[in-house]
């Protein structure tokens, strides 16, 4: 959980945890508020974009191959190398948005994968600033869980403390 209690100058706490930022959005993903849904509008047409550029590259590179005429095999490799790694990383990406990472250095190994598939990472940008900004889902079930939990230790602190100990079965006698 990567949310962080707040606290102002003096070191004291303002009030529970913080949201995590995310890319291109901030925080304006907890309320949809401060132009949230200008963001999303430009982060999918901006991914979008990106994914159609990098495939006319590819096609210019592929064009490239066929002038050089490095036969068949080559070619087909080139081919079957970018549809392999795109797909790789399209899944990749798409279930970063739902779970963090296994570790850092599992993500360093899979780097060279992420930059041989880039159109796979392009599109599972594209499809889920469809529907949410990508990561949302994650940091909100993380957010939402760092709110309970503050709020438990946060009741649990208040309160008379003859009625908290009532309510863990111990009675108290006043006599």
């Amino acid at each position: 959980m990567r949310a962080s209690v707040n606290a102002d100058d003096n070191g004291r706490g303002r009030g529970g945890p913080e949201p995590e930022a995310i890319r291109f959005f901030g925080t304006t993903w907890v309320g949809h508020d401060r132009g949230y849904a200008a963001r999303r509008a430009a982060a999918t047409a901006g991914s979008l974009a990106a994914a159609l550029a990098s495939c006319l590259v590819l096609r210019f590179a592929y064009q490239g191959l066929e002038i050089a005429e490095v036969g068949s095999f080559v070619s087909m490799l080139v081919v079957v190398t970018f549809a392999v790694c795109g797909a790789a990383a399209f899944r990749r990406t798409w279930e970063g948005f739902g779970r963090r990472p296994a570790g850092p250095g599992r993500e360093e190994s899979l780097r060279g994968l992420h930059a041989i598939g880039f159109i796979g990472s392009l599109a599972a940008y594209f499809l889920r600033s469809l529907t949410e900004a990508p990561g949302e889902g994650l940091r909100r079930r993380e957010y939402e869980a760092a709110l309970v939990r503050y709020e438990r230790r946060r009741t649990a602190r208040t309160g008379d403390p003859a009625a908290r100990g009532a309510a863990k079965g111990g009675k108290r006698e006043h006599g």
